[in-house]
């Protein structure tokens, strides 16, 4: 099994928000003892649910949970970074087109009882590779062997793929950045993931700033994905 490390400087934000943490990590315990693999989205990028995904994954492993981090942004993943290695990692993607087996895209990390499935290249058609039943196949087979899941999907206000991941998960979360995203886009959002029939339980507001109180505006992020290079 391949060993991911996550870097001191992440290790000890981490520990400086702790608390904060761990208040989400029960408040997902308290929603229901059924609810093992949650999906975290956000309405744009850069709102910090790929952050918030690996804290809250942080979190439950620091309690002793046996944890599983997936990163399911396979058009334009950002935890590629978080998550260090000095061999070459196969992927969530690899595995979804079969042309690696789950078992080599598993890996250990240096925080005891965090594991994590990276998102791998860049797919082609990444909205097939998550409505096929291999990804359903996948998180059920996962869910065996593990306490908790936290999935961390694509931005649901850009592209379908959280919708279709969220199916398949026990519930949702929506990351949203304080004093930037509207109200109306997290409302819309919040209805989407309902939708999909998936207990919702709620909106983590991240880089709150209790001097602002209004919400501002996003640019254009209709090519969300498309012309990233690996």
């Amino acid at each position: 099994m391949a060993k991911l490390e996550l870097s001191e400087k992440r290790i000890n934000t981490a520990k400086k928000a702790e608390e904060y943490y761990n208040a989400l990590r029960t408040n997902i315990q308290l929603s229901g003892d059924e609810l093992k693999v949650i999906a975290l989205s956000s309405v744009r990028p850069g709102e910090g649910k790929s952050t918030t995904s690996t804290n809250i994954a942080w979190a439950f492993a620091r309690a002793g949970y046996k944890t599983l981090l997936i990163d399911a942004d396979i058009r334009n993943s950002v935890m590629s970074g978080v998550f260090k290695s000095r061999e070459k990692i196969t992927g969530l993607t690899d595995y979804l087109s079969g042309t690696k087996d789950l078992s080599h895209g598993l890996c250990e990390t240096n925080v005891e009882n965090l594991f994590v499935i990276q998102s791998g290249p860049i797919s082609p058609n990444p909205t097939a590779l998550l409505q096929s039943e291999k990804f359903e196949a996948m998180i059920e087979t996962l869910r065996k062997y593990f306490d908790y899941i936290i999935v961390d999907t694509a931005p649901i206000g850009v592209v379908i793929d959280a919708a279709i991941i969220v199916q398949k998960c026990d519930a949702s979360i929506l990351v949203a950045e304080a004093s930037s995203t509207r109200r109306k886009e997290i409302q819309k959002a919040k209805f989407q993931l309902e939708q999909t029939g998936t207990p919702f339980l709620g909106v983590i507001l991240n880089k709150y700033n209790v001097h602002l109180d209004k919400y501002g505006s996003y640019g254009n992020y209709g090519n969300y994905g498309k012309n990233k290079k690996k």
